[in-house]
């Protein structure tokens, strides 16, 4: 009863935080419009271009949340945790779509310079707005370690990527004004582009490797031992217990990157001796790591 309604509490937290993360983007796509109108510069169409991204993903990631979060049932015994990589991958994909999109714009104003107008009011409203993308993507990265959920990291650096786009924007603009140099604002646009580029790629990856759970060669796992020294009482009790966290971070040690959710150990180990762990490594496939507990000052 414990660990559901724990469980619960997380939910609620992650479906919290991603509300704020959706009303951010709400707010700052008015107020980049806003910005882009009054100043006909291609640096902050495109910014606002990518706040409709974030939007999107934010969407996306909500309903991965309320997806990834639902307890395993018959047809998904391991849970349904890897909504979490579909939800990184489509986020980095649209990362990557923004950057184009980006790119196209800024070649199209060096083809066909336009002159700025209203750029103090226009930088002031996108520095607002970027103030707002920073808090939020702050709160969902340092959730998002937190609680585990690959979902609110990737929203995170999704929004930590249109924060540094706002950044390149506001000085690509601003030097354009105060220089005259209008080739400066869509120079500005594609050097964030490429930065955006960046990070689309790497959430890519990372979703595909979790996805194809590529890490973790089986005939390496079942050569591993681990082996505990604890105190015990009676008959090789344990003072204690070895859960899957000890085995996670043993593995750890030991170079391998294992997901402590594929540890399969039915009930903590309580007696000294030789005990077999399963470790899923994809649907149908799984290792056995041994491991050996001992006594360290047997009473």
């Amino acid at each position: 009863m414990a660990g559901a309604t724990t469980e619960s509490l997380r939910r609620k937290r992650l479906i919290q935080v991603i509300g704020i993360s959706i009303a951010a983007a709400v707010l700052t796509i008015s107020m980049k419009t806003i910005a882009w109108l009054l100043t006909g510069s291609v640096g902050l169409l495109s910014d606002a271009a990518e706040s409709i991204v974030n939007l999107v993903a934010a969407l996306v990631a909500l309903i991965v949340i309320l997806w990834s979060t639902r307890p395993p049932d018959e047809d998904h015994t391991y849970g349904h945790e890897k909504a979490d990589y579909l939800s990184a991958g489509f986020e980095g994909a649209l990362i990557l779509l923004a950057s184009v999109t980006i790119a196209y714009a800024a070649i199209d104003r060096l083809l066909n310079p336009a002159e700025l107008t209203d750029v103090g009011v226009g930088l002031a409203v996108t520095f607002v707005a970027t103030l707002v993308n920073f808090a939020a993507a702050r709160l969902l990265r340092n959730t998002g370690r937190k609680e585990r959920s690959l979902t609110l990291e990737a929203d995170g650096r999704h929004l930590m990527a249109d924060v540094w786009t706002s950044i390149g924007v506001i000085v690509g603009v601003g030097l354009a004004y105060v220089t005259g140099w209008e080739a400066l604002d869509p120079l500005i646009a594609l050097a964030v582009a490429a930065n955006i580029l960046r990070t689309g790629t790497s959430l890519v990856g990372d979703s595909m490797s979790g996805l194809m759970d590529r890490a973790l060669p089986a005939d390496q796992l079942d050569a591993v031992t681990l082996n505990f020294s604890v105190k015990t009482g009676q008959e090789g009790k344990l003072f204690g217990s070895i859960t899957s966290t000890n085995i996670f971070e043993a593995l750890n040690q030991k170079g391998f990157e294992v997901d402590k959710k594929k540890i399969v150990l039915p009930e903590p180990i309580r007696h000294v001796g030789t005990h077999e762990v399963t470790i899923r490594l994809y649907p149908g496939v799984h290792a056995q790591v041994k491991v050996g507990v001992s006594a360290a000052n047997a009473d």
